[in-house]
């Protein structure tokens, strides 16, 4: 009886997927290709519809899906290829990005995270350097934090004193 209830509760718990944790990517992110010299950005072709961690909707937050493949800039986006000995980057996608969050599409496609990947028909691997998402303190963030280990950190602010300033106000830190 003990044994079935145990593998109930575990048929019910989700296993962790390899994105738990991982942010989506905004076309403000950066690639990088394990055979080039630059860092572009993700250019966002697939849709305007989906904008990442930002209210008003700036372009640069568009999120990057499976089927973006486009870079900015678009000529030479890597920089020197070490596969072509060092002459300028002729980026060719080899298929669409892989290892990509299935879960949450735009327009039918997956959105991408910090894993995905995507390989360069010239022989380089292309991975997200950066996300491209900005963070932004909260009133939130302030009330969950541990008192005693930010007295640690910050001995001069009393966070209990100060989150209790933060409720009476009506800003945005």
């Amino acid at each position: 009886m003990q044994k079935e209830k145990e593998q109930e509760k575990e048929s019910k718990q989700k296993p962790a997927g390899e994105h738990e944790g991982k942010l989506f990517v905004a076309q403000k992110g950066k690639a990088i290709c394990d055979k080039g010299t630059k860092f572009p950005q993700f250019k966002v072709s697939s849709h305007k519809k989906l904008y990442i961690n930002d209210k008003d909707g700036a372009e640069d937050y568009l999120a990057v899906t499976e089927n973006d493949l486009q870079f900015n800039p678009p000529a030479v986006p890597f920089g020197n290829c070490s596969v072509k000995n060092g002459q300028p980057c002729s980026f060719a996608p080899a298929g669409k990005w892989k290892k990509f969050y299935k879960d949450v599409k735009v327009l039918d496609n997956a959105l991408l995270t910090k894993i995905s990947e995507l390989q360069c028909s010239v022989g380089g691997k292309i991975k997200v350097m950066d996300h491209g998402q900005k963070a932004q303190l909260s009133k939130q963030n302030f009330k969950n934090a541990d008192a005693k280990v930010h007295s640690y950190i910050n001995p001069l602010v009393d966070l209990e004193e100060f989150t209790d300033e933060l409720d009476g106000e009506n800003f945005y830190i």
